[in-house]
This record gives C-alpha cells, sequence and structure tokens, in this order.
C-alpha cells in the first residue's frame, strides 16, 4: 500500500512539474514573439521570433495588430486608381501608395463606379476608369447610379446590337438597334431583341431583306450596305451580295474585306479606314462602284507628281526662300483628306519652315527664327548651338571669321522715317542690322622724291577687294547690300 500511495504522490508531482514546464514554455514563447516589420525571407509585418525577424528593419515584442508600422488600413494608387484593403502602413508607403486607416477603404477616392467603355464594363473607382480609358484610347461613361457589379454588367450588355423583330400593323418588322432601345418598340410590348443577328436574317422572318444599295454612317469610317427595311448590314463586300450569312449575322470590321487596308478607291470593298488614309464618300459618276453609289475615298494628296498621305505636312519650295532673298518666306503645307492648303510662316522670315520625316512619314512647322544673337558669339560651339539659336560660323576671305544668322532676317527696307510707328521701327532695325557690315578702309601712300606716291597699306580696297570681303556678312545680316529680290530683279533707291 504504501509504495501504491509513494506512487500516485510521485505522479502528482510530475503532473505539476509538466503544467509548470509547459506555462514557463508558453511565457518564453510569448516573451520571444516579436512583430517583424519585415521577416528574412522577405515577408512583411509577421508575428515571428527575433532571429527571424530582418535587423534592417523595425521589430516589437507584440502583435502586429498593435504597432503602428504594421497596422492595417486602405492603400490608395493614386496613379492607377486602385484601392487595397487590409495593407499595412509600411508595405503601401514602400509602394508609392496614399494610406488610409480603415481597412475597408471607405474614402472618397475609392468609391466604386461603373465604367462603361465601348460595350464594356468595370466596376472601378473614377481615376480607374479614366486609366483604362487612356489604355484603350476610348471614350468612357462613368455612372455612380449602379451600386453593384451586376447592374453594371447588365448596363454595358444593353448597349450591344441586334436584330429588334416586333409586330406593327399586323406584320412583322424589324429594326437594327440596340438592346436598351429595343425593349421600348412594337405594339404591346411583343419587340424580341436578337443579339449579333441582321434584320435581313431568313431566320427571323421579318420584312427586311437585302439589297443592293449602301450608304456611310456618321461617326464611322465605312461603306455599309442597308436593307429593304432602311437598317444597315454589314459593310460593303461585292463578293458577297447574295451570301446568306454575309446578310444574317454581325460581321466585324476584321472580319470584313480586306482588312488592313485603305481599299481607297476600291469598286468592290468598302471597309475603309480613316488611319490608313481612305473614308466613305459618294461616288462620282466616273467611279462606279460595283453596287450602291458609295465608295472608300482616298485621303492622299498629289502635288507635282508626288504622292503625300493624309495628314502629312511639308514645307513649300517658293521661290528665294532657298538663298532668304529680299520679300521669301517660308511656307508649310498640309494634306488633309485629300486636299491641300498652304500655311504661311511668319513675315520677313521671322519664322522658318522646319521638315522631318518619321518612318517616312513627314511633319513640317513654323519655327521663330531665332538669329539675334549670333553676332554676340565668338566661337563655333556657341554660334552652332541649335538649342539656343539659328546660326553659322562664317569665315571671311580676309581670314576673319564671325557668327551669322543661318536663315537671314527680312526687314520692310523699302520703309522711311516717315513712315507709321510700326515701319519706322522696323527702317531702324534694317539701318542698325545693316550697318553691322558696314567698314571704313583706309589707304596708305607713300610720297616719293618727285612727287609721285606708292600705295603701301590696305592696297586691296582700291581694287573693290573690302567689298568683296564684306559682302557675305552684309547679305547674311538681312535684306542688306547688293541683291534680287526672290523674282530675280535688283532692288533700287529713288
Amino acid at each position: 500500500m504504501a509504495s501504491c500511495l509513494l506512487t500516485k504522490k510521485m505522479m502528482k508531482k510530475i503532473l505539476i512539474a509538466l503544467i509548470f514546464g509547459i506555462f514557463l514554455i508558453g511565457i518564453v514563447m510569448a516573451e520571444t514573439s516579436y512583430c517583424c516589420e519585415k521577416t528574412n525571407d522577405g515577408s512583411w509585418c509577421q508575428n515571428a521570433p527575433a532571429t527571424d525577424c530582418d535587423s534592417s528593419f523595425t521589430k516589437a515584442p507584440t502583435s502586429c495588430e498593435a504597432t503602428s508600422y504594421c497596422k492595417l488600413g486602405c492603400c490608395y494608387d493614386s496613379q492607377e486608381g486602385t484601392c487595397d484593403h487590409n495593407t499595412p502602413s509600411r508595405v503601401c508607403n514602400d509602394s508609392d501608395g496614399v494610406w488610409a486607416e480603415g481597412a475597408s477603404c471607405e474614402i472618397t477616392q475609392c468609391t466604386l463606379g461603373c465604367c462603361l467603355i465601348g460595350d464594356q464594363a468595370s466596376f472601378v473607382t473614377q481615376t480607374r476608369c479614366k486609366k483604362l480609358a487612356s489604355l484603350y484610347g476610348l471614350e468612357i461613361e462613368f455612372r455612380t447610379d449602379l451600386s453593384n457589379e451586376v447592374s453594371c454588367i447588365a448596363a454595358a450588355t444593353s448597349e450591344v446590337k441586334g436584330a429588334c423583330v416586333f409586330e406593327e400593323e399586323y406584320v412583322t418588322t424589324c429594326e437594327f438597334t440596340t438592346k436598351s432601345k429595343c425593349s421600348g418598340l412594337g405594339e404591346n410590348d411583343t419587340a424580341k431583341f436578337h443579339e449579333g443577328y441582321l434584320c435581313s436574317s431568313d431566320s427571323l422572318g421579318t420584312i427586311c431583306g437585302p439589297t443592293e444599295k449602301t450608304t456611310c454612317v456618321e461617326g464611322s469610317d465605312e461603306v455599309y450596305f442597308i436593307d429593304s427595311c432602311g437598317n444597315l448590314a454589314n459593310i460593303y463586300d461585292a463578293s458577297k451580295i447574295n451570301e446568306k450569312n454575309y446578310w444574317s449575322e454581325i460581321y466585324g470590321k476584321e472580319d470584313s474585306c480586306n482588312y488592313g487596308s485603305s481599299n481607297a478607291e476600291s469598286r468592290t470593298c468598302g471597309n475603309c479606314d480613316y488611319y490608313l488614309g481612305s473614308l466613305c464618300r459618294e461616288a462620282k459618276v466616273s467611279e462606279n462602284p460595283s453596287y450602291g453609289d458609295y465608295l472608300c475615298s482616298d485621303l492622299s494628296c498629289e502635288l507635282e507628281g508626288t504622292t503625300y498621305q493624309h495628314g502629312e505636312s511639308w514645307c513649300a519650295d517658293s521661290a528665294g526662300v532657298e538663298k532668304n532673298l529680299p520679300g521669301s518666306k517660308y511656307f508649310r503645307l498640309v494634306c488633309y483628306a485629300g486636299e491641300i492648303t498652304v500655311e504661311p510662316c511668319a513675315e520677313y522670315r521671322q519664322e522658318v519652315c522646319l521638315q522631318s520625316d518619321v518612318s517616312g512619314f513627314k511633319y513640317a512647322a513654323c519655327r521663330v527664327n531665332k538669329w539675334q544673337d549670333c553676332l554676340a558669339q565668338n566661337d563655333t560651339k556657341d554660334c552652332e548651338n541649335e538649342d539656343a539659336r539659328d546660326c553659322s560660323w562664317l569665315e571671311l576671305s580676309n581670314g576673319k571669321e564671325v557668327c551669322v544668322p543661318k536663315y537671314t532676317p527680312g526687314f520692310q527696307f523699302w520703309s522711311d522715317s516717315n513712315s507709321s510707328t510700326s515701319n519706322s521701327s522696323s527702317t531702324t532695325s534694317t539701318e542698325s542690322s545693316c550697318s553691322l557690315s558696314t567698314a571704313n578702309c583706309t589707304v596708305t601712300y607713300e610720297k616719293k622724291i618727285w612727287g609721285s606716291k606708292n600705295c603701301v597699306e590696305n592696297c586691296l580696297c582700291l581694287e573693290g577687294g573690302l567689298n568683296e570681303t564684306m559682302a557675305p556678312l552684309c547679305t547674311s545680316l538681312g535684306d542688306c547690300g547688293v541683291k534680287k529680290n526672290y523674282l530675280g530683279v535688283y532692288g533700287f533707291n529713288d
């Protein structure tokens, strides 16, 4: 009995020791549990032993929910328009987001609405909606009256197109329209919408059928067939005039004839593309499409045997401008919708036309002529710095070098001091600019004993050498010196 009682006592002590040991272990574990701002394996805001915490970041002997750096909230990305729930503040800041208290993101920036882009819908923030629109290059409609994703998607699908079949005056007729508009058609709400179908489909049993007529649609590039009820059908394709499927179901642009080409002036295909240089227009009598009265107009232009694409611009080769002669000026020409327009740059060559070529497409623009401080430059590098000025480094025949305007400016050189204020200022500008190239040449002679004299200095001036030396400088400063005008005629003083 004694041994039995002893055993029970021993067992009791062992049990107490185990319980106490577990308690001590719990205390030790509790003391060693930290909130690691970042762990060694790269995880953020985790409860772990101190040895697992990245020493480069903050740690605290408490739960992460109680810390400021790992407190959960809402992270708003102002660039993408997204809102992330239950995000630690440090994680949000490191991703360049804006952190706000409230893990459920109940802030104004995170208010959701229905973003309608074309025939697609997304239940997102307004900023995100604008971001999506910029990515796809489409117009958007953001509706705040739709409070959930289901109603948002339903709103998008209501804009899908198809055949709306209904009874009218005891006749089964049809209108090609959207799903939302179909519900209001027909007598006694008899309208039925058939998504993706044309009104000329035999399966619908309407009075509408195929025709040989075509038309243009405002806001669209292409030529379209129309049915006997006046509804739009598919893009004009002469090869499918009698094909039942083509008159039954909607074919997309990419599934129509010669997709990816402009089809300009084609008699058989109306798949026009504005960005490729064509647009629907009424055909001329001589053009004679295979069916209908419309075709893809060629938006390119032709000038002196050269073809220019729609939207191209280039500098005109006007008389005298290549030599900056008096009376000449720069022009910019633009090809738009098959017509060439002329846009003159500023008078007196105060603007010049500059042209570039990007993958065979020409761009031109009138730009201010930056010539005013050319003469003040003392070296080639500063003179020919195109970011600052339009100048060229000129070497004269006497060995001197000078910085002159690259594009010679023009003046109202015919104005006099009795003219209006604007003309007087122009005259002053002309005189002051041209006088910079004026030079005096003093010739020195040596007198002989018998009365004769010999030239000993600047003798070149006697032979007209000074004029030849200064002429390039004179003519580059403006409408100065001896010049022909842009018509090839010399000027004169009366």
